[in-house]
């Protein structure tokens, strides 16, 4: 399943800037400004190529996976295993997991390659490439063969997905390691800016290590290769197919980062279909979100596993797009000029529609039509 740069259509389209702002003037008009929001759903309708963008069947897709480097004493995130994580995750213990399924995102556990096997479970989808990167410090992480075969897991997973809005983190540990010498080979950055501000020195010092030993690998392939790993493999075949469909990507945390990182490289407009959260203080976010030009949806001073931080943006992103969408607009002719009294404004074909995805009918009366208030809009 091949992705080309013209599969991936940049979002940029005046014309359709001009009409988004001003229906968002005129739903200003019946109730004041929207502040930060305005420019947040002008992003949505343009991602989405339509004055009224809607969501439907939102994901928080959680890729896990274990590097080899983790043999050479990279500590695990929140004292867990990978494994320990992943099921904590499909049991909606995690506090991410649990904010999600409040806010209507369905979760999906990808198994990229983690070492140990995961029993089956609904929310759990076993795409492993390996069960585990080899040791960087020692060769390639992952062979090309490996590198394309995660791609093509990604590719699919986003292909086969019904929803149009998915946010993207990564499980694992040495993801984060992985995911900021993979920036600062890409981006050209000093290792330090990348990781967090506790790192011990002895890991700061392998990890340099293994920047110098593949000091060749400066290619955005060969660099994923060299340091990996398989979540970050799969993201970007993911953000690749989720953006030729238009599909609303949430980069939440530095391995996702890392994977739009290369896959910009391979397709840069898949870099407007991308909004950023942040679920941890860490200083390296902000360094790869400055490679981005970009800031988190929310600043909330988290710290805590990548992914809460997208489903915390959730609800502000559905409150923005219903700016565009919901929001009933006035007609011309002010009601007290143009209507008898007691008599209901006509509707336009809009409005009745958004009446009827209300459960209302044209009486005002309830009426048995689908609730609009889902967790995900149609």
């Amino acid at each position: 399943m091949p992705i080309h740069e013209s599969l991936i259509s940049p979002t940029a389209n005046p014309e359709l800037e001009r009409q988004l702002r001003e229906r968002l003037d005129r739903h200003a008009a019946i109730g004041g400004g929207f502040g930060q929001l305005e420019a947040l759903a002008l992003r949505l309708g343009l991602l989405q190529n339509n004055l009224t963008p809607r969501f439907r069947d939102p994901v928080l897709a959680l890729f896990a996976a274990d590097h080899g480097l983790a043999v050479e004493g990279i500590p695990q995130p929140f004292a867990r295993s990978s494994r320990e994580q992943a099921l904590l995750a499909l049991q909606s213990r995690l506090p991410a997991t649990v904010i999600a399924r409040l806010h209507g995102l369905q979760l999906q556990v990808v198994d990229c390659g983690l070492a140990e096997d995961l029993a089956p479970h609904p929310r759990l989808l076993l795409r492993k490439v390996a069960h585990g990167t080899r040791n960087a410090r020692v060769t390639l992480a992952m062979n090309p063969g490996q590198v394309q075969a995660a791609l093509r897991v990604g590719m699919e997973l986003a292909d086969a997905m019904s929803g149009n809005a998915m946010v993207l983190a990564g499980l694992g540990q040495g993801s984060i390691e992985s995911a900021a010498l993979l920036l600062a080979r890409l981006d050209a950055r000093h290792l330090g800016e990348l990781l967090p501000a506790d790192t011990d020195p002895a890991l700061y010092e392998l990890l340099q290590l293994v920047l110098s030993r593949h000091r060749e690998a400066v290619d955005a392939m060969d660099a994923l290769a060299a340091f990996g790993g398989y979540e970050i493999a799969v993201m970007v075949g993911a953000m690749l197919v989720g953006a030729s469909k238009r599909m609303l990507l949430i980069v939440d945390g530095l391995p996702a980062c890392a994977a739009l990182r290369v896959a910009a490289s391979i397709a840069a407009p898949v870099t407007d279909y991308a909004m950023f959260s942040r679920s941890s203080t860490d200083p390296g976010l902000d360094t790869a979100l400055h490679g981005f030009r970009a800031g988190p949806l929310l600043e909330l001073g988290l710290s805590t596993t990548d992914g809460m931080g997208g489903a915390l943006a959730w609800p502000l992103i559905r409150s923005a797009a219903a700016l565009l969408s919901e929001v009933h607009e006035l007609p011309s002719t002010p009601y007290a000029n143009g209507l008898a009294e007691g008599a209901a404004p006509a509707l336009d074909p809009n409005t009745e529609e958004l009446s009827l995805r209300a459960g209302l009918s044209l009486s005002g009366e309830p009426d048995d039509g689908p609730d609009s208030l889902r967790g995900s809009a149609s």
